[in-house]
């Protein structure tokens, strides 16, 4: 088996033409995405995805332990600009009624949604091909029981449009294969408003660990209350010496109270003392007479 030297695979790269080499990338680096890629919102997260967003023109799917819990939370910075540019955002098969008031406080307006409820799981996947295949609109499916080979149609059919297209499964498909670009892992963050994402797939090297990013809409973030998404703090222990003991001061009332009712109990032993002694001397005595 013949060898070829870093520097010649170098120049031969160097010679492509500049369209094929647009097209290469390393396994050590992000790729650049084949269409215009759209941010996140989340900083953190835009650096970490290869061309700095969402991919147009592919289908990244979107893992969660419990559905329509976490993906507005993630997806909505980007669909609420999608919204305002005047582009329409579709929802394939959502678990729950979409509900007005609640994307309104995300940026999200009721009026660019278009809400297509299928039944079955064929007609879930044929009206999320065809919207993929018109490239006029969003595209946000859920699709729980999707098999791999009908994920691989339905990035073909992504690969037209150039938006993003986003399909949305539990959390135990991470184990199947997938033909999307990009896949993601979410899951609630450690304190209050907060989201863990892990990259499980992307054009690039692997990615390590998790991101923590802040979720808080703008419209709530107004009128929460700090302490409803900062986490509590952590209380400190005491600490306590080797043959010391703590004792927590006492009320004046609760003092005078207590040392009333210590004075009692000694009273009441001592007379209990004294009597037992006035019997015992009264049975030596009546022994006495008796003899």
């Amino acid at each position: 088996m013949s060898t070829v030297p870093l520097t010649g695979a170098a120049t031969a790269l160097n010679s492509l033409p500049p369209a094929v080499a647009a097209g290469l990338w390393r396994g050590s680096e992000l790729g650049q995405a084949g269409a215009a890629a759209w941010a996140t919102g989340f900083e953190a997260l835009d650096r970490e995805l290869p061309g700095g967003g969402w991919p147009g023109g592919a289908l990244t799917e979107l893992l969660q332990p419990q559905p329509a819990v976490l993906e507005w939370r993630l997806l909505g910075p980007a669909l609420a600009a999608q919204g305002g540019r005047g582009r329409r955002v579709v929802l394939v098969n959502p678990p729950r009624p979409p509900h007005a008031p609640g994307l309104l406080q995300a940026g999200l307006d009721a009026q660019q949604l278009v809400w297509v409820q299928a039944d079955s799981p064929a007609q879930q996947l044929w009206c999320t091909e065809q919207l993929l295949r018109s490239a006029e609109a969003v595209v946000l499916a859920w699709l729980p029981q999707a098999r791999p080979e009908q994920l691989r149609r339905l990035q073909l059919h992504a690969q037209g449009s150039p938006w993003p297209a986003f399909v949305c499964r539990p959390a135990a498909a991470r184990h199947e294969p997938s033909a999307a670009p990009l896949r993601l892992l979410a899951a609630p963050g450690t304190t209050p408003w907060t989201l863990k994402v892990s990259i499980l797939k992307r054009r690039g090297p692997a990615h390590e660990g998790e991101i923590e990013l802040a979720s808080i809409p703008d419209g709530l973030r107004a009128v929460l209350p700090v302490r409803a998404y900062r986490a509590p703090a952590t209380p400190v222990a005491a600490v306590r010496r080797p043959g010391t003991v703590r004792v927590a001061p006492m009320p004046h009332g609760a003092l005078a109270a207590a040392s009333a009712r210590r004075a009692g109990e000694e009273a009441q032993a001592s007379s209990s003392t004294s009597t037992e002694h006035a019997d015992a001397v009264g049975r030596r005595l009546h022994a006495r007479a008796a003899h």
